[in-house]
């Protein structure tokens, strides 16, 4: 019996070992299969065919880095460029949209939406007055409902009602959407005069994140209370990401850095 076990044994493990390298060599045909699709689909050379099928592992692994990778992106900015297209085309349609929604299914979800929508379209009392009704709903502690209601109070003029919505939030959800919150948070502070704060946030947020819009916030903060040192050191960052972007990119962000030379041109005045 024992002899008869240890032969089983010997035959399992005989099977384990020559199926894995079986599987191994399929999962690279398959993700060379899949590039080879994209490969087609796309117009690419025919000779990434061949590369793709001759070398499956290292062919899918340069296909992913040369060609696949930089495509998402692109992809992703032609997305991005053409949704600021369509609303410099019919700057209405997404509010009228969101209003016949809401109008046709007066749900919370369709609410919010409108109030987004309001919001974008410059109808802030509006906005504020949807966003009031869903705090009053019973998705009042929704996350994003919560985070907008505070920027359309921000943008009403009411920077405190803002503070208070968005400390609440970050109590009780500190990793819901940090950079976009603590930014908000930040102007809220600034707008209530509270400039310490918002300074003392801006740089924690610019450290911690270290993008385009947590720098440029905090920059645009330097330039308008006498940091020069930070104002000076954010603004090398800045320009020096700028230097290096697409001409696509920069378009993309086009507002962000006409706030950005208006900061420093008015501290070029002082």
């Amino acid at each position: 019996m024992l002899t008869i076990a240890r032969a089983r044994c010997a035959h399992c493990l005989s099977r384990t070992f020559t199926v894995m390298p079986i599987f191994g060599i399929g999962l690279h045909v398959i993700i060379a299969i899949f590039f080879a699709i994209h490969a087609v689909r796309t117009g690419r050379e025919l000779y990434w065919l061949a590369i793709l099928f001759m070398f499956p592992l290292f062919g899918s692994v340069v296909y992913f880095a040369v060609v696949f990778l930089p495509d998402a992106r692109l992809r992703s900015g032609a997305r991005k460029a053409g949704a600021v297209l369509q609303k410099s085309l019919d700057p209405g349609h997404d509010l009228r949209a969101a209003q016949r929604a809401f109008d046709l299914t007066p749900t919370a979800h369709n609410q919010m939406a409108l109030a987004a929508a309001l919001l974008e379209a410059g109808k802030v009392a509006d906005a504020v007055a949807q966003y009031d009704a869903c705090l009053q709903g019973p998705f009042a502690g929704d996350n994003e409902i919560n985070l907008g209601a505070a920027r359309a109070r921000l943008a009403n003029g009411q920077p405190q009602a803002a503070i208070a919505l968005l400390e609440q939030l970050q109590a009780r959800h500190p990793n819901f959407r940090p950079e976009q919150s603590g930014l908000l948070l930040a102007r809220a502070y600034e707008e209530a005069g509270m400039r310490d704060a918002a300074g003392a946030l801006f740089e924690t947020l610019a450290a911690r994140f270290g993008s385009l819009e947590s720098r440029a916030a905090l920059f645009i903060w330097a330039t308008a209370n006498r940091r020069p040192d930070l104002a000076q050191r954010e603004g090398l960052e800045l320009a020096h990401a700028r230097k290096h972007m697409t001409k696509q990119t920069r378009a993309l962000h086009a507002e962000l850095f006409r706030r950005v030379d208006a900061a420093s041109a008015r501290q070029s005045a002082a």
